[in-house]
């Protein structure tokens, strides 16, 4: 399958990947130390998109690990999630073993390869993804993963009804003309990605979709921090490139950030830099995050189109490993 078609496919995966964490069985406790999602690049993002859509409703740490090493913290009463879409994943693998060295609770997310191996010697859960994916269009399995594992650890109340309910929000999707809209709006700029809250992880996705899918270069940031700081290089950055805002506005966002969104899209729109203000769909938490990762990941499929280039290919990803 193409990105597109896989991308135009997520409403149809939410069902098969609560079954697959399901058939996992991953054994449910109160563990004190939370949720701790260790990954990379897009197995990685289903950590940050389970804690933005849980938010403050977190009873538990959620947290996400890029990197080598687990928290030097961890402690036994945490859940590991270690996610890799490929199962070969370099920094994964050592997290597993470090996470099992300290002691942890573990789950696996991936198709197979050696962190599938590993799990089974070892006797922990290994929650199966589809194979024949890129990796980034594996998000809706890692999101939904990383929630019912946040559930199944006591760092969140269930959301399964609210994943289930997000399902047709996502179908309403696939025919949206917005998508093409914001990509012809965007072609022939460098877009900077900005989100608060529920959409802050979204943003973060957004930003990496453009880089792999559009091969742009691309940036990402929160409110209100940026507020406090980036704002004050907008006006030279866009006299040395033809920078682009995207605005993901989640509803129900504190009122002093609504106010910061609306005077930085005049601030904005004032220096000459094209702004896109999106909003989230659905009624939850849930769906906000995930309507906001399917509209970007359509964006930016639709973007490669604009620019001539294909949106599956990833050369630089691929000889950067290879020289590694």
């Amino acid at each position: 399958m193409s990105m597109l078609e896989d991308v135009q496919a997520q409403p149809h995966q939410i069902g098969d990947a609560l079954w697959r964490v399901e058939a996992a069985e991953v054994p449910r406790r109160d563990l004190p130390g939370g949720l701790l999602v260790c990954g990379m690049g897009g197995s990685a993002i289903g950590g940050d998109l389970a804690a933005g859509a849980i938010g403050p409703r977190a009873l538990r740490p959620i947290r996400t690990v890029r990197g080598y090493l687990p928290e030097p913290w961890l402690a036994p009463g945490t859940l590991v999630l270690c996610a890799s879409y490929s199962g070969a994943t370099e920094e994964t693998l050592a997290c597993f073993d470090a996470a099992g060295e300290a002691g942890a609770e573990r789950v696996v997310l991936t198709t197979g390869g050696r962190l599938a191996e590993k799990a089974r010697e070892q006797g922990v859960p290994v929650i199966g993804v589809p194979s024949g994916m890129q990796p980034r269009a594996a998000v809706i399995y890692m999101a939904v993963a990383a929630l019912e594992c946040a559930a199944a650890c006591g760092a969140a109340d269930p959301v399964t009804d609210q994943i289930e309910a997000a399902a047709p929000v996502l179908e309403g999707l696939v025919e949206d003309p917005e998508p093409g809209r914001i990509a012809e709006a965007l072609k022939g700029t460098l877009p900077v990605v900005y989100g608060a809250d529920v959409s802050a992880a979204p943003a973060r996705r957004l930003k990496n979709q453009f880089n792999e899918n559009a091969k742009l270069a691309a940036f990402a940031g929160e409110l209100p921090e940026i507020c406090h700081n980036e704002i004050e290089g907008w006006s030279a950055g866009l006299r040395m490139a033809p920078l682009s805002a995207v605005l993901l506005e989640p509803p129900g966002l504190h009122d002093r950030v609504q106010r910061r969104f609306d005077l930085l899209a005049g601030l904005l729109e004032g220096e000459g830099a094209p702004v896109l203000r999106v909003g989230a769909r659905g009624e939850s938490s849930v769906a906000h995050v995930l309507s906001l990762v399917m509209l970007g990941d359509l964006v930016t499929v639709s973007l490669a189109d604009r620019l001539g280039v294909d949106a599956d290919a990833i050369p630089a990803i691929i000889a950067f490993k290879s020289a590694l």
